[in-house]
């Protein structure tokens, strides 16, 4: 049966980042959508934009182009939007697949769902930015562990193509109801060498009663290991 995978980018991420993965998907005969959410497309001004916008992005997309039968796959903070989408598409979605994501809590921004250190660090650089954004520079790609272990030269790459995350995305909460609130399936994927996840993925994996499926690969797994990222989307 032809599914239709709709795969949401991470912070910082666009589309781009789920290419390698989507046309595996597509070689294997399934619809694959990758979006790329309101203030991370190339150029874009990240000023403005809060979560909600990010929100009606993804629902409008899948009601724009049609979509039905979709399974929504969510990269690390993409899991907030996606959640957030959800509760609204609920008829048109088969599955939620979160891939070394957060599984967000109803009324806690992501920002106080992360280390405390860590979150006053991102707010100093939120207040900081006259966009209110947070720049991807190389030295906090290297810091966020993304892709620890990878040639710095292809690290130096991701940096460049990472756009300026927009702080209201981290700052704001959604009040909706969990996935497994709704009855919707859902699997949890991990990265195995993963070491940019503020709480173990576990830890997220628990709070919609699932134990994590591993897969090869650090944060940045589908850039780095599409092939079996894309198996385990399909087969579970």
């Amino acid at each position: 049966m032809t599914s239709t995978y709709v795969l949401i980018p991470g912070a910082w991420h666009g589309g781009w980042a789920w290419r390698p993965v989507a046309e595996r998907l597509r070689a294997a005969g399934h619809q694959a959508v990758c979006l790329t959410l309101p203030g991370l497309r190339d150029g874009d001004d990240p000023a403005g934009h809060d979560l909600q916008d990010a929100v009606d992005h993804v629902v409008s997309e899948v009601e724009r182009q049609e979509l039905t039968n979709v399974t929504f796959v969510g990269h690390s903070w993409g899991g907030y939007p996606m959640s957030g989408a959800v509760h609204r598409l609920s008829g048109k979605v088969a599955e939620v697949i979160y891939y070394s994501a957060h599984v967000p809590v109803r009324g806690r921004p992501m920002i106080d769902d992360i280390p405390a250190e860590a979150a006053a660090w991102m707010r100093d650089l939120i207040d900081a930015s006259p966009t209110r954004a947070i720049l991807p520079t190389p030295q906090f790609v290297q810091a966020m562990s993304f892709m620890q272990g990878v040639e710095e030269s292809t690290q130096r790459l991701v940096a460049d193509l990472l756009t300026p995350q927009p702080g209201n995305y981290f700052l704001d909460a959604l009040d909706t109801p969990s996935v497994s609130e709704l009855g919707i399936p859902a699997r949890y994927i991990l990265g195995e060498y993963d070491q940019a996840l503020p709480r173990s993925g576990a830890e997220f994996a628990a709070r919609l009663g699932l134990e994590p499926i591993m897969v090869p690969g650090t944060h940045e797994g589908m850039l780095s290991h599409p092939d079996e990222l894309a198996e385990a989307i399909l087969n579970g």
